[in-house]
């Protein structure tokens, strides 16, 4: 994937989500692309990717803590709401669409 196709996906993605407000660019390398997405309920969205490396990173931050979370850092895992310092392994690798459908489906939109 490349920075362009994950910048797509996130924008698709957050301007069909009743949560997600407009995308923020946050930071732009040549290997690298960092998102902020604010949500209405006053939360946000951190989504990173590194083409170099392969590297994807979703966090859910409230009052300035992550809440909630998924990367592939070591592998695909969720770092889950009720323990969001934990690593659970995924079964398969999660989209921002993922990541953002289990917000949704947390906060009942």
């Amino acid at each position: 994937m490349t920075l362009a196709e994950f910048e797509r996906a996130v924008f698709a993605t957050a301007l069909h989500s009743p949560l997600c407000a407009v995308p923020l660019l946050q930071r732009l390398t040549v290997t690298s692309i960092s998102l902020r997405i604010p949500l209405t309920n006053g939360a946000l969205v951190d989504a990173f990717y590194n083409e170099q490396t392969g590297t994807t990173a979703f966090a859910l931050i409230l009052n300035e803590q992550r809440i909630f979370g998924a990367d592939n850092t070591g592998g695909w895992h969720v770092h889950p709401f009720a323990a969001p310092d934990e690593h659970r392994p995924l079964p398969q690798p999660w989209s921002f669409a993922d990541f953002i459908a289990q917000i949704e489906h947390y906060y009942g939109a």
